[in-house]
């Protein structure tokens, strides 16, 4: 039987910023305390995420386990997580005893050791999953879904990321339920443009990386230039640590390109909907597996038509969307293709897109989202 206080839910995230995993871990807290729970979070580091949940109501812990990473997937990496994996029992184990909680959520699969330190403590083991790895070989992929063997229950955050997760360990198929994200609206939707005249704004939200293809969303722009449109693109978002070189090559391709006054660089930002109200079409340009997609909903529920990837779950997110349009991904001549026919048949695309933002705010509500996480705990 599990022990601790039914009461109180200690939920260990790999991080503090405000990207799409950590936003909803805010949307859990506020779920769990709505309910009269109480909530500890423990993260690794300082972050903007840190001050939000202290609003929530929940508790915030430092403690710094191993976090599973791409870049430490070599023997070195190896050798460096292991020595942190065996430092970071100690205080895991003497954080879950003082908090006492008869449940342990661990927010995405990226620090397994809370799950083993959980299930040690016989505490009821949550896996919130929001990592669906399809495009990842067969091996790799059984490896980093291995834990979730060792949960109670998996979180799934929507169908794409269940059925990776039902290929590539079967075991848990029964334990996992799907909670599609929460995505909180706007104070008030600001309607797009009645009349699109020139310049076109473009918008790309999210991480810069080359999986997420803000590449291809400049290559897209240059062609949409070379065809004599007069459009821009406002980059809002920054690349993890580590990963510098990639903005580098960014900023490489715009000169190459002649587009250095056509695009903007406006860094990471916690709240995207002012400029989401400025922009007039946002871009999501994932190439490989994006396990929801935040931006694309956050896009619909500001009425901003979408021209969004055909990979992995985003198909799904857009779903209740009349305004989003599937490209293939990384093709940057479908991308500009796409954005050239909503400019060039603005009007209609301005009315779906307003109404897509009532629609859509009902489809990915935090009443929905609260249900489903209660529910996951309850049974």
């Amino acid at each position: 039987m599990p022990k601790g206080d039914p009461n109180v839910v200690l939920i260990a995230n790999p991080g503090a910023d405000l990207y799409g995993s950590d936003r909803m871990v805010l949307e859990t807290v506020r779920a769990l305390v709505g309910a009269g729970r109480r909530v500890v979070v423990t993260v690794p580091t300082s972050g903007p995420l840190v001050p939000l949940l202290d609003d929530a109501g929940a508790g915030v812990v430092g403690c710094s386990p191993p976090i599973v990473r791409k870049g430490l997937l070599s023997p070195r990496g190896l050798i460096s997580l292991f020595v942190t994996a065996v430092r970071s029992i100690g205080p895991g184990l003497s954080l879950i005893r003082r908090v006492d909680p008869g449940a342990v959520i661990v927010n995405t699969i990226t620090p397994p050791l809370w799950i083993a330190l959980a299930r040690w403590s016989r505490r009821l083991t949550v896996c919130h999953v929001h990592e669906g790895e399809g495009s990842v070989s067969g091996i790799l992929r059984r490896a980093l879904y291995l834990p979730l063997v060792f949960t109670h229950r998996v979180i799934a955050n929507g169908d794409f990321t269940r059925r990776v997760l039902a290929e590539a360990a079967p075991r848990v198929r029964a334990r996992t339920v799907v909670v599609h994200n929460a995505v909180p609206g706007p104070l008030a939707v600001v309607p797009p443009r009645t009349e699109l005249t020139a310049p076109t704004r473009l918008l790309y939200v999210g991480r810069l990386s080359h999986r997420k293809g803000v590449h291809v969303a400049v290559d897209a722009l240059g062609i949409l230039v070379d065809d004599h449109r007069d459009v821009r693109l406002d980059v809002v978002g920054a690349v993890f640590p580590g990963n510098e070189a990639y903005l580098e090559e960014l900023h490489a391709q715009i000169e190459r390109r002649g587009l250095g006054d056509r695009v903007s660089f406006l860094g990471f930002k916690s709240s995207v909907w002012d400029d989401l109200a400025r922009a007039d079409i946002s871009v999501i340009t994932s190439l490989v597996d994006e396990t929801f997609g935040n931006t694309s909903v956050e896009a619909a529920l500001a009425a901003r038509p979408a021209v969004v990837s055909r990979v992995g779950g985003l198909p799904e997110a857009v779903s209740a969307s009349q305004s989003a349009t599937l490209v293939a991904p990384g093709d940057a001549a479908e991308l500009a293709a796409s954005i050239a026919a909503k400019i060039d048949d603005w009007p209609a695309q301005a009315r779906l897109a307003l109404s897509d933002s009532s629609a859509v705010a009902e489809a990915f509500s935090t009443a929905r989202y609260s249900a489903g996480i209660q529910a996951a705990l309850r049974g």
